[in-house]
């Protein structure tokens, strides 16, 4: 059975790509990211042990937060800023695992990468990089998800868990931004357990 690293915020997404990943065959480890902020992964490590996948914390160097915060502000919207935190995180993952993967869907804005980021990516790394919700929209994402999964929802700004953006908007308040001019509203949501397996 291959493995597979799977970024993993503690969300529906995220817990629906583990979910496929280990319906086809493969042995799922999690993983999330943090720069030492904050403790918003433990909502994520929660969310693994409620569907049942081992998980592990990636804390990483700062200047990549820094450097996506500086263009988040230059840019004033999110996208191009999380975008780069994204691939960074998949590039650190690549160097000690051959399969990575992600919840990303097709209808996402961000994290999103393009075909040639996912090129590099697997090419400098000789990995193979995989997101199983890419050909989904989100009505059927959605579906599915409400099937399979249970999970809590709320707007992003007061809802925590463990995905790059709670950590984006305490480095900027910490900086004297306010991120709810920079992050349009968005509802979140944080796994709480299975409904089938």
């Amino acid at each position: 059975m291959e493995e597979v690293t799977l970024l993993y915020s503690g969300g529906k997404d995220s817990s629906l790509a583990a979910y496929i990943l280990k319906k086809l065959g493969f042995r799922v480890k999690l993983c999330t990211i943090t720069f030492g902020l904050q403790n918003n992964w433990v909502h994520a490590r929660d969310a693994a042990k409620h569907i049942g996948f081992p998980h592990k914390l990636i804390k990483m160097n700062i200047n990549i937060l820094q450097n996506a915060c500086e263009r988040i502000l230059k840019d004033g919207y999110p996208n191009n800023g999380i975008n780069n935190i994204h691939l960074q995180a998949l590039k650190f993952v690549a160097k000690k695992n051959s399969i990575v993967a992600d919840g990303t869907r097709r209808d996402d804005r961000a994290p999103k990468l393009s075909k040639s980021d996912i090129r590099s990516l697997e090419d400098s790394n000789q990995i193979e990089y995989i997101a199983p919700l890419q050909g989904i929209g989100y009505r059927r994402i959605n579906k599915i998800a409400k099937e399979i999964i249970m999970y809590d929802e709320g707007s992003s700004e007061d809802f925590d868990k463990g995905d790059y953006e709670s950590e984006i908007r305490l480095f900027l308040r910490k900086e004297g931004h306010n991120p709810e001019n920079i992050f349009p509203f968005h509802i979140q949501s944080r796994v709480v357990g299975l409904r089938a397996e």
